[in-house]
Formats: structure tokens, C-alpha cells, sequence
């Protein structure tokens, strides 16, 4: 191979994987905006919707809807079911209308092995068998992470996120200013290893949303990783008011 033939393919096999880094990014964002606009639809008619239960067949990538469930009323409650797709046809109900996009959404929100909506899909305890629940969004996902820091940093004005860990982990929680005008970091997180699961979930879905990253996440200069590891992903997110 001549010099340059050997610098061609140097210059082709840099730009192919940029492509494909971008495909993954594009991929990621697409499968949670198509989740966003399936949870509007339910939500619309279904306002106390938190769960779709389906099967799901890994060999094929597709699915088989059940039902859409409420909010388990206790740890060892049951998710009161909503709305049943093995209904008896005479107990219409309003999400009758778009169960086949519900159905054709959260496969192609599940489709790649790599979406983010995987992490929101847990096994159903309640059922035997071929049966998983995947929690919708929330409608506002910066609100509801100020929410959950809060409810364990009440004077916490915003935390710090890293994307290089699990998808955007949050590394240290900004409470105020000091004296010197300095902001008050801790690395103590207070929460429990559950809420942990669920802030990494919803940064990590805010760092792959272009929109959501770019109107809530903000460079940092000069900052120093509390864990000695790069900065390049690391971002501050102010947190919104909350009531």
C-alpha cells in the first residue's frame, strides 16, 4: 500500500467511526422521543398511566402489549391495571383507539440493544412468565430530578454530572455559595441506592436528548474531577424552582 492509499484509508476509517458514533447518538435520542410522544398520548386519556406491561421476544426484537398500570400503592402492593388489552371488547376504553401505536412505539423505543429506554424496563413481579413493565417518563425530567435531590438537599441549587459514567451519573451536589462567592460541593449524596438508579436513568436521558441537554446542561471550566477521572462529559445542571 502507497503512502497515500495508506493515509486515504486512515482519513476514511476516522470519519466512518464518527458515523457510526453519531448513528448510536441519533439512535439513543430517537428511541426516547418516541417513547416522550407515546407516554403524551397515554397520559393524554390516561392521566394516572405509569407502567406499560408487555412481552417481549429477544430472538425477533418485538413485542406483544398487555396492559398500562397505575403507581404501586406500597412496596408490596400490586400496580392497579388501568387499562387491560385483553379486554373484553364490550369495556371500551379511550386507549383502545391507539393501542397498536402504543405497541409499535415502545418496540421501536426498544428496538436498538443499546436505547436508554431499556434502563426505565424492569420485570413484572406480579406475573409469571414473559411479562415486563416499562415505566413512562416523567413530563418533565429536569423538574423531576430537582425534586428528588431536593427532597434530600433542600438547599441544593445544582448538582454536578458526569456522562462518562453510566450515561450522566451525578458526581457532586451544589448547595449555595460560600462566603468567598465559592460554590458549596459535596460529594456526600444522601440518597438511597433505589433514587441513586433513578437520577443516573434521568440524567443519562438528559445528556442524550440534544434539546434537554443543551437548555439544562452547562460546560465547566477549570473544574477538578472529584475522582481524578477526565472532564470532558462533565457538565453543571442548574435545578429548576420546585414548589
Amino acid at each position: 500500500m502507497t503512502p497515500a492509499a495508506h493515509d486515504q484509508l486512515a482519513i476514511l476509517s476516522e470519519q466512518r467511526e464518527e458515523l457510526e458514533a453519531e448513528r448510536l447518538r441519533i439512535d439513543k435520542a430517537h428511541c426516547l422521543a418516541v417513547l416522550d410522544h407515546i407516554t403524551a398520548k397515554i397520559r393524554a386519556v390516561c392521566p394516572e398511566a405509569v407502567y406499560v406491561s408487555f412481552a417481549f421476544y429477544g430472538s425477533s426484537r418485538t413485542l406483544d402489549l398487555h396492559c398500562v398500570l397505575g403507581a404501586q400503592p406500597s412496596p408490596l402492593g400490586t400496580c392497579p391495571e388501568l387499562w387491560d388489552n385483553l379486554g373484553e371488547p364490550e369495556d371500551e376504553h379511550p386507549l383502545d383507539d391507539i393501542a397498536d401505536q402504543i405497541e409499535s412505539d415502545v418496540q421501536i423505543a426498544l428496538a436498538p440493544y443499546s436505547s436508554p429506554a431499556w434502563a426505565t424496563v424492569r420485570r413484572n413481579q406480579a406475573s409469571d412468565g414473559n411479562s415486563w413493565l416499562l415505566e413512562l417518563p416523567p413530563a418533565d425530567r429536569a423538574a423531576r430530578v430537582a425534586e428528588l435531590v431536593r427532597t434530600h438537599h433542600p438547599d441544593a441549587t445544582a448538582v454536578i454530572v458526569d456522562g462518562r459514567s453510566a450515561g450522566g451519573r451525578i458526581i457532586e451536589v451544589v448547595e449555595g455559595s460560600a462566603e468567598d462567592g465559592s460554590q458549596n460541593l459535596t460529594t456526600q449524596r444522601r440518597w438511597s441506592s433505589e433514587c441513586e438508579d433513578v437520577l443516573t436513568r434521568l440524567v443519562g436521558q438528559i445528556f442524550a436528548m440534544p434539546t434537554l441537554a443543551g437548555r439544562h446542561l452547562a460546560a465547566i471550566h477549570d473544574y477538578r474531577h472529584p475522582y481524578g477521572t477526565s472532564c470532558d462529559l462533565v457538565r453543571l445542571m442548574t435545578l429548576p424552582p420546585t414548589a
